[in-house]
């Protein structure tokens, strides 16, 4: 069986991004059941150099779109970085995903061979399609997926390893 793009990206991504809107919901649930403000779990960060829970988020969807947008050609929307919520990054992961289901699938065909350039501080990174899309855009936000995962649970959110992989929490039974 072969796997097209559009399920390596798009029905990856998206699922990925549907479940970090799901820890973020059980993190803000956390904040109001323990009666602490919420911005404090926004802001919390694994270690002093490493970017903030609010911050993780924004960058996974930020890979998510960039991604899919550049396999396909198109232009990818603009978001700001000013979210203060667990309500707006919610709805900037939302965003992302209206975004990447609405890119036709027939846009990401042939994309595996297309030239992709990647702007990075001081140089351009070059790949081919699928070496950009399995080596760059997949760990990418999947690292500030988890890194997100991790910030949360660190700060005492309830959450098992099914929230981050079904989005569902403990008992969940999807076929796949």
């Amino acid at each position: 069986m072969k796997i097209s793009v559009h399920a390596a990206s798009v029905d990856l991504l998206a699922n990925a991004l549907a479940n970090l809107s799901h820890l973020l919901e059980k993190g803000h649930a956390h904040a109001v059941a323990r009666k602490y403000d919420p911005a404090l779990l926004l802001a919390a960060r694994l270690t002093p150099d490493m970017f903030p829970l609010t911050r993780q988020v924004q960058i996974a969807c930020d890979t998510a779109k960039f991604g899919v947008s550049r396999l396909a050609g198109v232009e990818a929307p603009k978001f700001e970085d000013k979210e203060q919520t667990f309500e707006e990054l919610r709805a900037r992961i939302a965003r992302t995903i209206d975004f990447i289901k609405g890119v036709p699938p027939g846009s990401l065909e042939g994309s595996e061979d297309r030239t992709i350039k990647v702007p990075a501080r001081d140089r351009t990174l070059e790949f081919k399609g699928l070496e950009y899309l399995v080596r760059w855009v997949i760990p990418n936000a999947y690292f500030h997926a988890a890194t997100a995962y991790a910030i949360l649970r660190q700060s005492g959110v309830e959450l098992g390893k099914s929230d981050f992989l079904t989005g569902s929490g403990p008992g969940f039974s999807q076929s796949p």
